[in-house]
């Protein structure tokens, strides 16, 4: 596959922002990034690349800031293992569980060991909310529960959630790259129990879950946590991650707004993961 390979150097450039700018990058197709002392490289594939849209996502941000970027188109050859064998890296989350792709090699022995083979950055469990979501998730007493992994991506969540015994689990992602991807890794790790599904939360309206684990942004939860509160049984338990710090009172007000009891957050660097429960 062609790629086009996107230099974006924007003023002031830190960690913060270049989350935030591959966030949104993600969401109009890139699927990879790379932080350098540049600040970001991201790649999508060529048939995907839009500089109007670029320009479009540029103009609206979450934070301000100035951006310069360029683009350059690579030559044909297989992006996603490259990017795959220089940077992503054998992953141990509480010492319970190690994250891998299937090129590493099996050293140590944990409880979980789940094997993906990425299309993307944010599904190896080395982006903060991901990691924090596997160790919150590592917490829990999952035998014979129904989970729902919403914006599943690379479906680690829904994989560790059936190795830890989940009766079934439902994967749900709006991008058919992570859809393909999530199909593919469930294929890897021999799981049974996990049914992946193309689409957005309207998939849910007539299901019933014990867990509700969401890995996707500040704005679609906060949209979309009212339809969570209606498919969550009494009692059930709600994870979610891909926020700031700064965002926890909007999610525990829009939480408590839907029978939600607001229990903790975690937080690794600036990025939380917040729990609540069905009263």
């Amino acid at each position: 596959m062609i790629y086009v390979q996107l230099f974006i150097s924007p003023n002031p450039c830190n960690e913060t922002i270049t989350d935030v700018l591959s966030y949104q990058l993600g969401d109009i197709g890139y699927d990879s990034f790379v932080v350098t002392d540049n600040c970001l490289n991201a790649y999508i594939p060529q048939v995907s690349f839009s500089e109007e849209k670029l320009k479009e996502m540029l103009k609206h941000l979450l934070i301000e800031v100035e951006v310069d970027y360029e683009f350059k188109i690579l030559e044909d050859k297989n992006w996603n293992k490259e990017w795959e064998k220089k940077y992503f890296k054998p992953l141990v989350v509480s010492n319970k569980c190690i994250v891998r792709s299937s090129f590493h090699e099996v050293g140590e022995r944990y409880e979980h060991e789940i094997v993906i083979d990425p299309k993307m950055a944010f599904g190896t469990g080395h982006h903060q909310t991901t990691y924090l979501m596997l160790q919150e998730i590592l917490k829990l007493s999952l035998v014979g529960k129904s989970v729902l992994d919403m914006g599943c991506g690379t479906a680690v969540l829904a994989i560790l959630a059936s190795q830890m015994g989940a009766s079934n689990t439902l994967a749900i992602d709006f991008d058919e790259w992570a859809y393909e991807n999530a199909k593919e890794n469930i294929l890897l790790n021999n799981i049974s129990n996990v049914d992946v599904k193309l689409g957005e939360v309207d998939l849910i309206q007539n299901e019933k879950f014990d867990y509700i684990f969401a890995n996707i942004n500040r704005n679609v939860l906060l949209n979309d946590i009212q339809h969570y509160a209606q498919t969550l049984n009494k009692g059930g338990t709600i994870i979610m991650s891909g926020f700031y710090l700064e965002d926890v009172p909007f999610i525990k007000l829009e939480c408590e707004n839907n029978d939600l009891k607001y229990q903790k957050f975690e937080q690794k660097d600036n990025w939380v993961a917040v729990t609540c429960f069905k009263k």
